[in-house]
């Protein structure tokens, strides 16, 4: 019997999806589930829904147990899920609320700009304490991390950690599902090859049958309907040739372009039909809203009718290829670069195809970026490796250099400024982040 940890169990999304999913593989139709979440309501809806999962997958064998204790979740765990977060709205709301006061705009401040970098660093302690349980309670498990700031916090675990970590994001292959929609292409047809960071990564191959798609989607801008879907994706396709992973909300803080005037942010982010075209404090709302109905969600999940179908998330394959039947899995996961993108970082964390089977994770040689996007997604690199290392000095001169070279927050603000709205969060993040200097 298999041993799965999830450490922040209360996130429903990811904790059924890959349950259901794990149970879809012979190999798991016998495994204990470790829930693990602070908060006892989460743990409480979670543990109902995984009961559910079970009956429905017809996995009587099957072991929930649910606990509030990091270690006793993952005693000789065989694999960890982990989708935490250190500083719940209270904190977060912080990010998103002085950078405004700055006229720094953000849409949801949990991967880049000077929010991500913030929460990174309230994280990235949070991340390496985990690993240190792991190494004392399961030093030989699998851990996929799903928590954001995924770059960062990957890079922070694989340099200054000694297990097995990769970081997975469903960005790649649910764009590829929107893209299949908009060409009328089955998903399964569509050939890909992904490259860049996590939420900036780049697709330099799209096909269908040795075809490549990229003329057929750019006639597609002509479409006001389907242009309006992912109003910054689209113009950033127009612009620079090839599609990028990510909402256009969430890409819209990732550069320069889209949020340094309120009438960029009008003509760009305002109107977008898409699930997030760049709302102010969009995902801090989404939040709010979860919190004061946090009963409601389990309430409403376990009312809907369930589908038994694995879905397109990598974690149970992944899972399956590492401690399950063996067969070899690949995805785009969260790594090391060691010159898989030769014209980034070598020691960034990068978002490239790597394939999972019985002897671990092994990065692809992705290539090169074209030029130009090299240009941005080093920038966005290079600052993740200087708050990686910031977070490991305690030092804020680190950081304020972090976010002077923040493409929105240099595009709005001066270094003055920037060093003032740094200072201001360093100390409502006192509690969390200890001594900085």
């Amino acid at each position: 019997m298999k041993k799965f940890a999830f450490i922040g169990a209360g996130s429903l999304q990811f904790t059924t999806s890959c349950i259901r999913d794990l149970l879809t593989f012979p190999a798991f139709k016998k495994s204990e589930f470790a829930l693990m979440d602070i908060n006892p309501v989460n743990l409480s809806g979670i543990e109902k829904a995984v009961k559910k999962i079970i009956k429905e997958m017809d996995c009587p064998d099957c072991i929930i147990t649910t606990t509030a204790n990091r270690s006793e979740a993952l005693k000789n765990a065989d694999g960890v899920l982990c989708t935490v977060f250190n500083g719940d709205i209270d904190i977060w709301q912080y990010d998103i609320i002085v950078p405004k006061k700055y006229g720094v705009d953000i849409n949801v401040g949990d991967t880049r700009s000077v929010s991500g970098i913030f929460r990174a660093l309230r994280n990235i302690p949070l991340m390496l304490d985990i690993c240190r349980d792991i190494e004392k309670y399961c030093p030989n498990a699998v851990f996929l991390n799903y928590t954001n700031p995924m770059s960062m916090l990957c890079g922070a675990m694989q340099k200054y950690s000694d297990i097995e970590v990769t970081g997975l994001c469903h960005s790649v292959q649910g764009t590829v599902g929107m893209l299949s929609e908009w060409l009328g292409l089955p998903y399964e047809e569509i050939t890909y090859k992904c490259m860049g960071v996590n939420h900036q990564a780049f697709y330099t191959v799209l096909e269908h049958n040795g075809e490549d798609l990229y003329p057929k989607l750019r006639k597609l801008m002509d479409d006001p309907e389907i242009f309006n879907k992912e109003q910054v994706r689209n113009e950033m396709f127009l612009k620079l040739g090839y599609y990028v992973t990510e909402s256009s909300g969430h890409n819209s803080e990732y550069n320069q372009w889209f949020r340094k005037r309120p009438d960029l942010i009008e003509k760009y982010c305002s109107s977008g039909t898409g699930w997030n075209p760049g709302e102010h404090a969009f995902s801090l709302k989404l939040r709010r809203d979860r919190n004061l109905n946090t009963q409601k969600q389990y309430d409403d999940w376990l009312g809907k009718p369930f589908d038994k179908n694995k879905g397109k998330e990598y974690a149970a394959d992944i899972f399956n290829a590492r401690i399950g039947d063996g067969k070899p899995f690949i995805f785009n996961g969260n790594v090391i670069n060691n010159f898989s993108i030769p014209n980034l970082p070598a020691d960034a964390c990068v978002e490239v195809p790597v394939v999972a089977d019985r002897m671990g994770f092994k990065t692809t040689i992705a290539g090169p970026l074209p030029d130009h996007l090299a240009i941005l997604v080093n920038t966005t690199a290079r600052i993740e490796n200087l708050v990686v290392e910031a977070a490991m000095k305690k030092s804020k001169e680190m950081i304020y250099h972090a976010v002077y070279m923040d493409p929105l927050s240099s595009a709005v603000c001066s270094l003055d400024e920037i060093k003032s709205m740094c200072d201001e969060l360093f100390e409502i993040n006192k509690d969390f982040l200890g001594d900085y200097r």
